[in-house]
Order: structure tokens, then sequence, then C-alpha cells
């Protein structure tokens, strides 16, 4: 057992870990420790996010726990440089395998780079790897729905086609983010049918939960339905 997997399991909580094994059904669940969220920046204070035990725990992949897959999406985050943080994310993409690591990614220096980071969001939007999809997905949704949006981006997730429920998923959560958002814009592809038939609805009953949509809004899209 390694020092860190040493530190995860002195914090577990088996009770915990059968809950999130519940929320996380693609993940066998002896994968699991049960380790709770606050108890992670505990860990990264005792052995330094910068440190030399940190760079050799993030090339020691793939790991056997979750938990050890998201401390390192978490050692990621606190990266300060951008291309070491590209780096480093597309080092460990192989490697994420559900939706509780991905959607944990948000590395603050990547917000400060929009310019830069457009192009690897495309790239991994376009990936035929369901969870590198959906953390492009993810970085698209929290980097570029705001004021360096353009309606031509939607185009990359709107043609996404693929039987994978986490992926179909994210696409319309991203998609009902944009109704919220950007109405004018992302309204085109409800209208237009651009999204497969499960994916257009699932959007459309995500929109309809958002406050940020207005009533008359929520009329409009109930009435854009597809009936199955």
């Amino acid at each position: 057992m390694t020092d860190i997997q040493k530190k995860l399991f002195s914090r577990q909580d088996s009770k915990y870990a059968d809950f999130v094994a519940k929320l996380v059904p693609t993940e066998p669940r002896e994968s699991f420790i049960g380790v709770r969220a606050a108890e992670y920046s505990k860990i990264l204070k005792e052995i330094g996010c910068f440190s030399e035990q940190a760079k050799t725990f993030m090339n020691e992949v793939p790991h056997q726990y979750q938990e050890e897959n998201i401390l390192h999406i978490q050692l990621i985050n606190r990266l300060k440089d951008f291309e070491q943080c590209i780096f480093e994310i597309n080092k460990f993409l192989p490697f994420v395998t559900n939706w509780a690591v991905s959607d944990g990614l948000n590395p603050k220096v990547l917000n400060k780079n929009h310019g830069k980071l457009l192009s690897h969001v495309k790239n991994w939007i376009e990936s035929d790897k369901p969870y590198t999809k959906r953390i492009g997905m993810i970085l698209f949704m929290k980097n570029f729905l705001g004021s360096d949006f353009d309606q031509e981006y939607l185009e990359w997730p709107a043609k996404v086609r693929t039987d994978e429920y986490y992926v179909n998923m994210m696409t319309a959560w991203l998609f009902a983010e944009a109704l919220a958002k950007q109405w004018n814009s992302a309204i085109k592809f409800v209208e237009q049918r651009r999204l497969d038939t499960w994916t257009h609805n699932k959007t459309i009953q995500k929109a309809l939960e958002s406050f940020r949509i207005t009533p008359e809004q929520k009329e409009y899209l109930r009435n854009l339905k597809i009936k199955s």
C-alpha cells in the first residue's frame, strides 16, 4: 500500500463508500474506499500540491481506487501553468472512467486562458473516448457560455452521436445551460432538432427544471418536445 493510499484509508467511512458506489454504478464497489469530500484538501496539505510525492503520484497511473482519481483531479485543478495543466489533463484522460471523476475538473488557470483553451475543448469533444468527450463539454460549459461564447461552438456537441448515457446526459446538460445563458443561439438547435431524440427531450426536461428559464420560454419548449 502506498503512502497516499494509507492516508486515504485512514479516513475511510465504509458506509459512505456504499452510498457513493451506488451513485457511480459503472465502477465496482471494491474500487471505493469511502473518503468524504472535506478530507481531500487535508491530504493535499499533508503531501503538498507541488511536491515530488505529488508528481510521482500523478505519474503512477492507472490508480487502483476511485479516491485516488479524485485526488489526482484536485491536484490538476491546482496547477498554475496553462501548458503544464493541459499536459497533465491529456495524460490523465485515458484513465477517467466515470462522471464523479470527470466532473471535478475545473482548473482556475484554464479560466484565465480561454484563447488557448478553445482548440483543446473542441478536440476533447470530438474524441472517441466517452469521458474525454464529457470533460470537453464540462469545460465548454464552464468557460464558453459567457462573454467568450460563439454560436459556432455549439456545433461541436450538437454533432455528437453515441449510445453512451453519460455523454448524452452531459450534452443535454450543456444545452440546457446554453438555453439559460445564450437563449437566442441555443434555441435554434432545439427548434431545428439538431440533437438526437433522447438528448433533445432531456435538454428540454432539464431546461424546464431551471429557475433561469422564464415561464414563457418553458411553455415554448414544451411545444418542442418530440413525442416518442
